[in-house]
């Protein structure tokens, strides 16, 4: 078992969830717990599938966030999971086995690739009394990276034994393929399509088995059933969420707009909100730094976190952004006076700003109040290649304020 998947497993432990190799959430309904998420349970378009798989990582990444646990930190953890969807079909002839085919052309090839894993549904036997006639119980499952060259020069890169009478459950196969990926990554010249060859052998004839009889067909399979392609990487600081945004307006062939204005703001609140703002500007530098505007008696606005409530689909981005559709951002608003207060953990320049403005505001303005701590956000999205992607996007939350 690789480290992301033994990683992910142990991040389920820890928020008490149990998922298993069949790919179900024990705990109860995925469509229930979160209907930001569950509005998606079914393909947005012939190309778009979001699995649960994705929707689990989701979840679980997005909770331990929640409890200030450190996940995906550093170089080495993957931060970003990208899905592809098969989009191979069976091949006329079974003995040559099943091809299965991924268009990567949006993953970025600068990312570091942690891990990577097919997902393989695998059904119950379809005829079981001929398979096991034919082969018997033990069958020998095995992945190969496809090669132009021809059959001779492919390489393996997993197999597994599996058991015709394990239960009669559906399962998930999952396949180590980092090795092909890695090395997909490291040569520019290669297709954007991966692909790769399943063949199932008999333990006890050694011959070839019919994929389709072992409930590996593709035939009237659900789009959340098909082959899975997950990548684990890990994006630099520069990869933000403006690089996306940017990438789906590219795309879509249009500039950034909003796909409905905004609520206007009454002209009698423009009309307070200045005249608020005037007023504090005046007391914000007298009397003592008791807290008080000196003569006034009116207590300061001083810098703190303000409450800043962030609805993407007001924005008109829940065409592409999955979940959450809503999260607190908070922002910094306030006057940095004189003296400042230690918990905003001034500069030393703003402390020397400030205080030359305290003296003459023609001086120096006074320093600003601005977030000194924030925090990431899980996101799951759809991608310029219409990929379904968590990611974990820094800087999204302010946790605390500053003077700078």
């Amino acid at each position: 078992m690789d480290r992301a998947v033994l990683a992910l497993l142990w991040v389920a432990l820890c928020v008490g969830m149990e998922w298993t190799r069949t790919g179900a959430l024990r705990s109860g309904s995925l469509r229930r717990t979160d209907p930001s998420v569950g509005r998606r349970d079914r393909p947005v378009n012939d190309t778009v599938v979001l699995h649960d798989y994705m929707v689990f990582l989701y979840r679980t990444l997005s909770k331990l966030q929640r409890r200030d646990m450190n996940v995906s930190r550093g170089a080495g953890f993957a931060n970003t999971v990208t899905s592809f969807v098969d989009q191979g079909k069976d091949l006329p002839s079974w003995e040559s086995g099943q091809r299965y085919i991924f268009d990567l052309s949006s993953l970025p090839r600068m990312d570091e690739l942690v891990e990577a894993e097919l997902r393989i549904l695998r059904k119950p036997a379809v005829d079981l009394l001929s398979v096991l006639t034919t082969g018997g119980n033990l069958y020998n499952i095995r992945l190969y990276s496809c090669s132009p060259k021809g059959a001779s020069d492919r390489q393996l890169l997993d197999s597994r034994t599996v058991e015709v009478l394990d239960g009669g459950l559906p399962r998930w196969e999952v396949f180590d393929v980092w090795s092909s990926m890695k090395a997909r990554q490291r040569n520019p010249t290669e297709p954007t399509q991966a692909c790769f060859h399943l063949l199932a052998l008999s333990e006890l004839t050694h011959e070839a088995a019919d994929p389709l009889l072992l409930g590996l067909g593709r035939h009237a399979r659900l789009p959340q059933e098909r082959a899975l392609l997950v990548a684990f990487s890990h994006a630099g600081p520069n990869d933000n969420l403006f690089k996306e945004m940017m990438e789906k307006m590219k795309n879509e062939g249009g500039g950034f707009r909003l796909s409905k204005p905004l609520k206007p703001i009454p002209k009698a609140e423009k009309m307070h909100r200045k005249h608020r703002q005037r007023a504090l500007s005046k007391r914000s530098f007298g009397g003592t730094g008791g807290g008080t505007g000196g003569k006034t008696g009116h207590r300061r606005n001083r810098c703190s976190r303000k409450p800043l409530h962030v609805n993407f689909k007001g924005l008109g981005w829940d065409d592409w952004i999955i979940a959450p559709l809503d999260y607190e951002a908070h922002h910094c608003d306030g006057v940095c006076g004189f003296p400042l207060r230690s918990h905003l953990e001034p500069t030393n320049h703003a402390v020397i700003q400030t205080l030359l403005n305290s003296m003459d505001p023609d001086i120096s303005p006074p320093s600003c109040c601005v977030p000194s701590k924030l925090s990431p956000i899980s996101i799951l999205y759809i991608d310029s290649g219409n990929n379904v992607v968590y990611k974990q996007y820094e800087d999204m939350v302010v946790e605390s304020c500053g003077c700078r």
